[in-house]
């Protein structure tokens, strides 16, 4: 069994102006666990633990279902908690651009695992990029006063990426296959 999801990156140069932004939060939020930049993602779909036997199928449908949509034109804009600033337990940056279209696609994926047989996360999609978590909820209002206006640059997805993700002490992501936006599988 192997655990995976499939996300678009956000280029280093977004990366590097976020983490700008992130590393005055990182001094002034305790107890939080901050991802690592380099993990920075958008989820699309969250399949959990795949049979290894199914991933070459789970490959095709991913495949199939990327040439079906073009490239996104997005931003990160804007930091938000869930399920509430006043009970924050996940920091996340706020994605804007081609919303509807980031959410079509994220259906496509979806509708993939299941037509591959694989459990797919139910839940409303909301498109954003997690910064941290913590157990307990705390209220980030004050906190997130200006970072609620951040104004990242505008980038380009040309195409998504199926991870296999390591928990534990450490957390790693490995790409298991890159799948292009708008090319015929």
């Amino acid at each position: 069994m192997t655990r995976l999801f499939v996300a678009a990156r956000p280029p280093d140069d977004v990366r590097d102006h976020l983490d700008a932004q992130v590393a005055q939060l990182r001094e002034t939020l305790p107890g939080w666990r901050w991802v690592r930049p380099e993990h920075w993602h958008l989820t699309l779909a969250f399949f959990g633990e795949v049979d290894e036997r199914r991933v070459p199928e789970l490959e095709t449908r991913l495949a199939r279902a990327a040439a079906r949509h073009p490239s996104l034109t997005l931003a990160l804009n804007g930091l938000g908690a869930f399920s509430s600033l006043r009970r924050a337990t996940v920091l996340w940056v706020h994605v804007d651009g081609d919303r509807d279209a980031v959410g079509a696609l994220a259906a496509s994926v979806a509708a993939a695992g299941r037509r591959t047989g694989v459990a797919v996360e139910e839940r409303r999609y909301r498109p954003h990029l997690t910064l941290a978590r913590r157990r307990t909820p705390v209220d980030l209002t004050d906190q997130l006063a200006s970072a609620r206006d951040y104004q990242g640059p505008t980038f380009a997805v040309a195409d998504i990426v199926l991870v296999e993700s390591h928990v534990g002490a450490h957390v790693e992501h490995l790409d298991r296959a890159r799948f292009h936006l708008g090319h015929r599988a």
